[in-house]
């Protein structure tokens, strides 16, 4: 299987594995704020990352991460821009997805 090219195509990919729930940092978790799902980071586990790189211009730089809930009932994605466009997170949070970078 090719790695995709770009965010979007990455994410299109992962919906079509089933990976449908869009997840946001919240400090020390992650939430989905359209069904409401919050998992601490020992309730998840990060499955695949896809990193891009802007070739000239920083805010082209993403992370795109595969997640599963643990007791497998919830897959979604998180996209998360790295280095000086990075979001606030718990030194936790940040430990876990760092792990996978």
């Amino acid at each position: 299987m090719n790695s995709p090219d770009t965010v979007t195509g990455a994410l299109q990919e992962l919906k079509q594995r089933g990976y449908t729930v869009d997840f946001n940092i919240a400090f020390d978790k992650i939430i989905c704020s359209d069904n409401k799902i919050c998992l601490n980071p020992d309730e998840f586990e990060i499955v695949e990352v896809f990193r891009f790189e802007g070739d000239s211009n920083p805010s082209d730089e993403d992370v795109v991460y595969a997640i599963e809930s643990k007791d497998g009932l919830t897959k979604g994605t998180i996209t998360s821009a790295f280095g000086m466009y990075a979001e606030t997170a718990s030194s936790e949070l940040i430990q876990k997805l760092s792990m996978h970078k």
